[in-house]
């Protein structure tokens, strides 16, 4: 058996050659690792240094104890009874002599003495200190007498785990002496060799004994330590050592054939992660495709692939052939549970044919295109009776038929293939798929209310200063719109500036896999990311910024280079939003409750979008700032149904002006069908309104005959909602007259062509003018219907490229919220 073939193998399978399993272990453990963590080869025993900051352990403070401290004054179990049994001040105690029970055994200070010392006050053995009595010596005059001799000891204990030696003829230490006659006092006979080797040592601080466990146990131990280690988790010693106990108590091939069953949380735990980490450790792609379930951390990725829902062989061996191939095109955090969710469709495929085959669907060479048909009626079957949604019904259907068409594409209806013999017409065509569900009018975001109650609650989730980077983090999701995965990832130099000295935010976008986008943000939030890197910085001034991260979780993070988790977040992000009073929503004049199942960490990511959405912001601009590439991935982010587009279309309709700001409706009125769509097909958009040239209109608005001179020509109009339009391109044509007229360098008649004309900017603002006279003469209640309209108008407006102008600056829109 090669060593490729072994590193894959299960923990609770010795195999025969256990030898090259060893070899492929040991190599796997650093030298440099075995130092740092005491590993004394000779006698097989870890011996924790104490300064170490994951194996280590602090001591009791207490001067002359020596013991492991916990807590937060950091002693020993009996020195903090003594303290408090006592009246003393702890600097006042700390400094007392303290004659503590010595669980490592301590040679006699003759030189060269083979035994060991009776007690810590005596510090002789047991012969020596009768000759010390018998000559009434001082300890120092004894030691220093020349007809003081050395004696031989009787040699080490045979428990083969203790690391003390023999007080005396017997075979055992003192301690292991009492065991055994114990032992020895019970019913059942016990044989003594066996004891001798599963029996555990005598526990000292700090020594780790891994004698009489198998070689293979002992450097998956080892491996285990190391790579728990190098990732930043402490290791308990007392739930070490008592792992190692069981695991010799057991006489263990392999950590796998110690049960995880009944053991206390602390050895579980490490037990669970020695594990794990030794399994990783030798993960292989080949010997992981020979599975039915896959540790998809064999192909650069985590979690897990199951097959084993797939009953029939032919369909699994299948889809595994087809996650292989898959697999390595995906990225980021999510490509198992993507391969996951196509395979769901198989699985349910895998179910229709066990149902309604005689033969449990396990032949290929019998299937046809009835099969199929009875695979899309149990679909409709499963949705109808609430199973399944529409759109898994659809995922399910798509899926199945883009990995049957891979499937054939690698040429595994081949003879001698997995799906040899499949007939051609055992596939799904592209008619066969149901409708997608359009799903890009459902309400994502969280009503106004909503969010103002959130935003007001926010010091709820962090009352007593334990879970600030949680808040931080929910924060940042509200403010910036990313999505939570980028947010919990930020680096510590996450935050930078723009040309203009503006703050930006410095993020990955792990899903499309693209690295170091810009984000403007608001000035408070690029505060509230500055105070974060204050506080990190000064709980880690030891480690390099570009390892530093800005949100460093608690746990298993000594020097900050690890982030807080995402399911982290999540999870107290419910239980914050769970425990707050009900959300109630204003809808027309009722008032209903709001569900709290709807409001999640991504919600936010749609509230943003909304809420640039409101505020007029081009689609091309909300692209970007979502960092999207298509235009149609934004429009799912935020909502306008028919109806209100079409009620903001007639409200603004009744605020239209000409060229010379004259008003062209006198009254709000329903605009009919026919009228809408004749006003659809004789005029086009243009920058600042409608046009209704018929060449321009031909043309799409692209071929403007006076170039856009859009106010010098009858055939414009315009409405309310292209106000800020009109004022930016004021503001364009005023800073384009002063940067022409300061130009020394060109010609006359060149500055003439491109300066902008008196009457076109007259014209501009006797057109502002009018409109913002008319929206003065209404009332309040009316001027913020007519707002509310321009935003729904301008959100669904087209964008146009034909005529270049200045983008206005976006605005900064961060909901309040105390501090």
């Amino acid at each position: 058996m090669t060593a490729t073939a072994l590193r894959g193998l299960p923990l609770d399978v010795v195999p025969e050659d256990a030898t090259e399993l060893l070899d492929r272990v040991t190599s796997l453990i650093g030298k440099t690792f075995l130092y740092e963590a005491g590993w004394d080869a000779g006698q097989e025993v870890l011996r924790l240094p104490t300064e170490h900051r994951l194996l280590g352990r602090p001591l009791c403070r207490v001067d002359t104890c020596g013991k492991h401290g916990v807590g937060l004054l950091q002693l020993c179990d009996s020195c903090k009874n003594r303290f408090a049994a006592s009246t003393l001040t702890f600097d006042a105690f700390r400094v007392l002599p303290r004659q503590a029970r010595n669980t490592q055994q301590v040679m006699c200070p003759v030189e060269g003495c083979g035994l060991p010392q009776m007690t810590a006050p005596v510090k002789l053995c047991r012969v020596h200190h009768y000759q010390r009595t018998r000559c009434k010596l001082a300890l120092e005059d004894f030691l220093a007498h020349p007809d003081t001799r050395p004696l031989p000891g009787f040699g080490p204990c045979l428990v083969v785990a203790c690391l003390r030696v023999r007080e005396g003829a017997g075979p055992y230490c003192t301690p292991h002496l009492n065991r055994w006659a114990k032992v020895r006092r019970q019913e059942v006979p016990v044989d003594e060799e066996h004891w001798r080797a599963t029996s555990p040592g005598i526990a000292q601080e700090g020594v780790i004994s891994l004698r009489g466990l198998a070689p293979l146990v002992v450097a998956q131990i080892l491996l285990g330590l190391q790579m728990r280690t190098r990732e930043g988790t402490k290791t308990n010693e007392d739930a070490l050592r008592i792992v190692c106990d069981l695991l010799r108590q057991q006489q263990a091939g392999t950590i796998g054939d110690l049960s995880e069953h009944g053991l206390p949380k602390p050895q579980f735990n490490l037990l669970r992660m020695l594990r794990t980490y030794v399994h990783r450790a030798l993960l292989d792609p080949e010997t992981e495709r020979s599975k039915t379930r896959w540790d998809t951390r064999a192909f650069g990725h985590a979690g897990i692939l199951d097959f084993t829902r797939i009953t029939q062989p032919w369909l699994r061996q299948g889809a595994m052939r087809w996650a292989a191939d898959n697999l390595p095109k995906r990225r980021g955090k999510g490509a198992t549970s993507q391969v996951r969710m196509q395979l769901d469709g198989l699985v349910l495929l895998s179910a229709s044919l066990r149902a309604h085959r005689p033969d449990r669907g396990e032949v290929p060479v019998g299937l046809g295109r009835v099969d199929l048909e009875n695979f899309l009626a149990r679909l409709v079957f499963l949705q109808d009776r609430g199973d399944i949604s529409a759109y898994m019904r659809y995922r399910a259907c798509r899926s199945v038929r883009a990995v049957l068409t891979r499937m054939r594409v690698l040429g595994l209806t081949r003879p001698g293939g997995p799906l040899a013999g499949l007939p051609d017409d055992f596939h799904l065509l592209r008619d066969d798929l149901p409708p997608e569900p359009d799903r890009r009018d459902e309400e994502r975001d969280l009503p106004q209310e909503v969010m103002r109650q959130l935003c007001a609650n926010l010091p709820a989730i962090d009352p007593d200063g334990t879970s600030r980077q949680t808040r931080i983090a929910i924060e940042l999701m509200i403010d910036t719109g990313r999505r939570p995965d980028e947010i919990c990832a930020l680096p510590w130099e996450c935050l930078s500036t723009d040309r203009d000295g503006k703050p930006v935010l410095v993020y990955n976008n792990y899903k499309e896999h693209r690295f170091g986008r810009r984000l403007p943000i608001a000035q408070a939030t690029a505060d509230l990311i500055a105070d974060q890197q204050r506080l990190t910085r000064g709980r880690y001034p030891d480690t390099a910024l570009s390892h530093l991260r800005l949100l460093p979780t608690r746990i298993r993070n000594p020097d900050g280079s690890r982030s807080i988790l995402e399911s982290g977040v999540a999870a107290h992000h419910r239980q914050w939003v769970d425990a707050m009073p009900p959300f109630m929503v204003h809808i027309g004049d009722t008032t209903i409750e709001f569900d709290k199942a709807r409001i999640v960490p991504y919600a936010y990511r749609h509230c943003y979008a909304q809420r640039h959405a409101d505020a007029g912001v081009p689609g091309e601009v909300l692209r970007e700032l979502l960092d999207h590439e298509s235009y149609d991935a934004v429009q799912a982010y935020y909502r306008v149904t028919e109806q209100r587009r079409r009620q903001a279309v007639e409200r603004v309709t009744a605020m239209q002006f000409d060229r010379h700001g004259q008003r062209t409706w006198r009254e709000a009125v329903q605009i009919l069908a026919a009228d809408r769509v004749r006003l659809g097909v004789e005029q086009t958009a243009v920058p600042f309104g409608r046009c209704s040239e018929p060449s321009n209109v031909q043309a799409g608005g692209g071929a403007c005959p006076i170039r856009y001179r859009c106010v010098g020509c009858d055939h414009f109009t315009t409405d309310v909602s292209y106000l800020p339009d009109l004022n930016a391109y004021l503001d364009d044509l005023l800073r384009n007259r002063e940067r022409v007229l300061s130009m020394a360098e060109a010609d006359d008649w060149a500055k003439a062509e491109a300066l902008p004309s008196d009457e076109e900017i007259s014209r501009i603002r006797r057109l502002i003018g009018r409109v913002k006279q008319d929206l003065s003469s209404l009332s309040a209640e009316e001027r913020e219907q007519i707002e509310h309209a321009c935003a729904t108008v301008r959100k669904t407006r087209p964008t146009l490229l034909g005529m270049p102008r200045v983008r206005p600056p976006l605005p900064e829109l961060r909901p309040e919220r105390p501090r």
